[in-house]
């Protein structure tokens, strides 16, 4: 087997994987995951790496490859819950950022190969410590309403993520979090205020972007593609669907929250001047989106009601596979947390958490939900799908064990608790529950499910005391745990607060080397686990549906809509 060496001017880490590769100690698709986050194009990561580079990993372009039978015009109607959109920054669930994906973009992408490329940035270039990265941006891409992309609409944004009170889960990332410093200040909830570094993101030139960086962090790139950290024009005010103004090749016209969205592919600019996309052919005339649950937007597809779905539910394989349908699969790290609000009553005993969780059996969880596809989840959040995934021994079902923690808690003659649970992604969760609740029944537990509707569900997901929350998948475990459980970021819906996990975990995400990392991730999945703060018990694979005469449609790990090379026959 042939491989592509790295230039003597690639990146010192470019370098070390690629020893560490040859030693046999990386994988080759980690290799190529890595070597392209820091600068090197997807297509000499592939070529080091000594795979074939899939379709979509064009020089230069995060979208596939034009299809030679590809053909212009039509509306492709999508199934998928449409839903309200106010600020980017603050988005809480990917439905609202595909509404908004082909208007608003982003400095990078991850594509469905799990690789990182360039989007409205052109390269990137990290120091050689990683604190220091330098983002060249695209030259002559123009905004919807005539002015061209600059560095200083980048600079823009990243400071008012970095604003405190906004509520972005961006600062919950290592890039982010390492921009900020506590103030040496509490909010009237306790919590300390978290404000910028000194210049942590500067306009080198008109087309370059510098992020200065508190300490080492090797996903720069992968976090930039982070749902809510989309690139918007300066002159934004709320709400985001009054005042869209994008570089993508939609503009919106029509949102119905609950029924419609629409995207129109836009061709001239507010100044009635041609606009240009940079990103190349796209074919689709429109992009209509329509409401539909996600237990019913297989019936919807059936129907003819639309040409392709967000999404189905492992209940609906038998009549997704019965259909005149293509379906899409992917292993993900999607996963449905039963999480508890330690900071209130009852689970701010740590006793009681611990007899819950350990009353629970996950796998047979698992194996009721999705007997076959998907992995069994350790109560912490990191998936085996994740390149840096350390395997702790597997939890054990103990029911004497869990009443004696019980006891021990307070409750000897047991306690009976309520779980809130949406359906936002399918029944499946109230399967989940169901299951949990008849397991723990034998250690005293006495579980009541309170079913909601979906939307009510988002508005109460982050004060319920016990919740079933739908998590996306992350490309590394490290996003997510930074995402959900480093102390006082804005999703951290369980409040878990520690030092030493905050620690270990800023330790992980400086890590290079995988192997090391997934060392030290032992100790941040350790510490999460003996918190008892959750049931994880399973990461499901996903899928989705399309008609056949719809051309290029992709299952993507995290559920984003990339459409820009989807056609009509």
């Amino acid at each position: 087997m042939s491989f592509l060496k790295p230039r003597k001017d690639d990146h010192p880490k470019v370098h070390e994987a690629y020893e560490v590769m040859q030693d046999g100690r990386m994988d080759r698709r980690e290799f190529v995951r890595v070597a392209a986050l820091v600068g090197v194009s997807a297509g000499a990561a592939y070529a080091m790496a000594g795979i074939p580079s899939p379709a979509w990993a064009l020089e230069n372009s995060p979208f596939p490859a034009d299809d030679p039978k590809a053909k212009k015009g039509g509306k492709l109607r999508v199934g998928m819950q449409v839903q309200k959109m106010e600020d980017s920054a603050t988005y809480s669930w990917v439905e609202m950022s595909n509404q908004s994906r082909h208007v608003v973009e982003y400095l990078s992408m991850t594509g469905p190969d799990n690789i990182t490329r360039p989007m409205l940035a052109e390269s990137w270039t990290p120091s050689k410590d990683l604190k220091t990265w330098t983002f060249k941006l695209r030259k002559g891409v123009m905004w919807h309403n005539g002015e061209e992309l600059v560095a200083d609409h980048v600079v823009w944004n990243i400071k008012r993520w970095l604003t405190p009170g906004l509520g972005t889960s961006n600062t919950g990332l290592a890039t982010f979090g390492a921009m900020l410093k506590d103030s040496g200040k509490k909010d009237a909830k306790g919590k300390a205020i978290m404000v910028s570094i000194e210049n942590p993101v500067e306009a080198l030139d008109k087309h370059t972007v510098r992020f200065n960086l508190s300490k080492s962090v090797l996903s720069v790139p992968e976090d930039c593609y982070h749902y809510p950290a989309a690139i918007l024009h300066p002159s934004f005010k709320k709400p985001l669907s009054e005042n869209l103004i994008g570089t993508g090749p939609y503009e919106m016209t029509e949102l119905e929250v609950g029924k419609k969205c629409v995207l129109k592919r836009i061709t001239k600019m507010k100044n009635g001047k041609p606009f240009k996309y940079w990103g190349g052919t796209v074919y689709l005339d429109e992009i209509q989106y329509f409401n539909f649950s996600s237990e019913n937007q297989l019936a919807a597809l059936a129907s003819n009601s639309v040409d392709a779905i967000n999404e189905f539910s492992i209940e609906q394989m038998a009549l997704a596979t019965s259909l005149p349908v293509d379906i899409h699969a992917a292993r993900t790290a999607r996963t449905l947390c039963l999480r508890m609000q330690i900071s209130q009553k009852p689970f701010d005993n740590h006793k009681l958490r611990q007899a819950l969780v350990t009353a629970a059996d996950n796998g047979k969880i698992k194996n009721l939900v999705y007997p076959k596809g998907g992995d069994v989840g350790q109560n912490h959040h990191v998936a085996p799908v994740h390149p840096e995934y350390f395997p702790l021994p597997t939890l054990k079902r103990d029911v004497a064990k869990a009443k004696k923690l019980l006891a021990e808690a307070g409750y000897k003659n047991g306690i009976e608790l309520t779980i809130d649970v949406g359906n936002t992604d399918g029944p499946w969760h109230q399967t989940v529950c169901e299951a949990l609740r008849d397991q723990v029944k034998e250690a005293g537990i006495n579980l009541k499910i309170n079913v909601m509707p979906a939307s009510k569900y988002w508005e109460v997901w982050d004060k319920t005391p016990f919740g079933a929350t739908a998590w996306t998948h992350r490309a590394l475990g490290t996003m997510v745990m930074g995402l959900g459980y480093r102390t006082g970021v804005s999703w951290n819906e369980t409040h878990f607060a520690s030092k030493e996990f905050d620690d270990a975990l800023s330790d992980a995400e400086a890590t290079f080397d995988v192997e090391e990392r997934r060392k030290k991730m032992a100790k941040v999945q350790k510490l999460l686990q003996d918190a008892a703060v959750m049931v994880l018990p399973l990461f499901r694979p996903v899928y989705n549906a399309s008609a056949k005469n719809v051309h290029g449609y992709l299952m993507h790990p995290t559920g984003f809509h990339q459409f820009n090379k989807v056609w009509i026959a």
